[in-house]
């Protein structure tokens, strides 16, 4: 069995029932690991308290050092744990990699941001006086990390909480706990002070929840849906924690008439079907200007066409299963929405046939043309290899249809014109925009999503203040 890690300790989870790991491109069992609770959430949030009254006072310099410590330590194992998040995502094992160096590079990142954590001086508030405004960490932070990106989602949320001081307990998707345990060891072996990063395997509806309930926790920090964003808002109140939610997305491109067609389409090809369209920012709703739609969808269909389908650890693997059977169903009632509105089907639309596809959760990487702008591929966010194109006439057409969902995460556009590019990034409701590039997030820029994707702030120096709290102090020179 493996393990859950806090207070600087294996945790093996004895006497508890487990959950079962399997592989999402075979449907093998890989591991199995404790299924923890309350009990378990309970422990390891007060080793994660007590660890706190010690580190908030480590120096934000040396807690940096360490973090960098501990980044490198883990890049000296990306050979060992990406093939263990293959087994457990099914994602193709060069995404791993990317995933694991990604992983690093943020923590890299924060801790080189460590002596950018300030506060403030406020001169002549009276007589003899002057104002402080002194920034403090908040203590212990729940994260709760998707299954999609294991790694980079935990990063996120690691980096910042940690360099300022914070200790964090994180509950990984129960699917894929694997690689976050064996990170957390890591990390305390390289210098990592006991109770500083800790990991409890579990169920969302179990230790997930109790994560997000209990009172010592100050502060919650999600990445997933949007209904479980919603409900973990709700058990997060009852103490007034703070919350960060990163939640779904059904990001729009808009490729207008003057853009470079070959850039344009590759970066739709990798945007919608990398790890396998399982990402909050895939684009997963393309709008082309009429008079180049055409030459577009003959262009993209090409690169579609060319996709390799098969098991991760594959050699060769461009697109991996889906992570659930659950999943794939979802992805498939989405598709037949619609082809039932009378989409045409350019690719895909069907699970592959073979005896190397029989036991795992593939599906063909999917491309539809005109769909109903009704139909559930419009409408709810498709977490799948399934991308849907529609004809516009202008720029106002796109910029209308990609702001009629209720999401609003990433977006993009390409275009040669300077104006129309700054018009479409000054009115879509996203937190991010990319101008004629492939959607790719910088660890240097603010992340975070506008209306139902959720609130707060992921990756830049603004995220420190989202794992700070400020407060005021008053000096009075001279007593009198």
């Amino acid at each position: 069995m493996a393990f859950m890690f806090y207070g600087g300790e294996r945790i093996d989870g004895e006497g508890l029932d487990s959950l079962t790991i399997k592989d999402p491109a075979t449907g093998e069992e890989v591991a199995e690991v404790p299924r923890g609770g309350a009990g378990e959430v309970d422990e390891a949030v007060r080793a994660a308290r007590e660890a706190f009254l010690k580190w908030s006072r480590v120096p934000a310099s040396k807690r940096g050092q360490m973090l960098l410590e501990a980044a490198a330590a883990v890049e000296a194992k990306t050979g060992e744990l990406a093939p263990v998040l293959v087994s457990e995502q099914g994602k193709p094992l060069r995404e791993a990699k990317l995933e694991l160096h990604a992983f690093v590079r943020t923590l890299r990142h924060y801790g080189g941001m460590a002596k950018n954590i300030r506060g403030g001086y406020v001169p002549d508030l009276d007589t003899d006086t002057y104002g402080m405004v002194v920034r403090r960490p908040l203590g212990v932070i729940g994260a709760i990390v998707p299954w999609n990106f294991p790694t980079t989602l935990l990063a996120n949320k690691l980096g910042p909480a940690l360099v300022t001081g914070n200790t964090v307990v994180a509950k990984p998707a129960e699917t894929t706990p694997l690689v976050t345990t064996r990170i957390a060891e890591i990390m305390h072996r390289a210098g990592l002070p006991a109770g500083v990063f800790n990991v409890v395997t579990g169920r969302g509806s179990e230790a997930g929840e109790a994560l997000a309930a209990h009172p010592l926790v100050r502060k919650l920090a999600f990445t997933g849906s949007t209904p479980v964003g919603k409900m973990l808002v709700g058990k997060a109140a009852v103490n007034l924690k703070r919350t960060t939610m990163e939640l779904g997305g059904s990001d729009p491109m808009i490729v207008c008439d003057d853009a470079n067609l070959q850039k344009a389409a590759s970066a739709a090809s990798v945007g919608r079907f990398f790890n396998c369209g399982q990402a909050c920012l895939a684009i997963k709703r393309v709008f082309v200007f009429d008079a180049v739609a055409d030459e577009f969808i003959e262009t993209l269909s090409e690169k579609v066409g060319k996709l390799k389908l098969g098991a991760g650890i594959e050699k060769g693997t461009m697109i991996g299963p889906l992570h659930t059977s659950g999943g794939r169903e979802e992805v498939e009632e989405q598709v037949q929405s619609a082809v039932d509105s009378g989409a045409k089907v350019l690719h895909g639309a069907k699970r592959p046939d073979g005896p190397g596809f029989a036991n795992g959760n593939f599906y063909e990487p999917t491309l539809l043309v005109e769909p109903s702008h009704s139909s559930k591929v419009a409408t709810e966010e498709v977490f799948g290899p399934a991308l849907p194109v529609w004809r516009v006439g202008d720029l106002d057409e796109a910029i209308e249809r990609a702001n009629g969902t209720p999401f609003g995460l990433g977006s993009s556009v390409w275009t040669a014109d300077l104006n129309r590019a700054s018009e479409a990034a000054e009115r879509i409701e996203a937190g991010y925009t990319w101008v004629n590039s492939p959607q790719v997030v910088y660890d240097e820029l603010p992340f975070g999503g506008w209306k139902e994707s959720g609130y707060g702030k992921e990756h830049g120096i603004e995220a420190l203040d989202y794992y700070t709290e400020t407060k005021a102090v008053v000096v009075k020179r001279h007593q009198r």
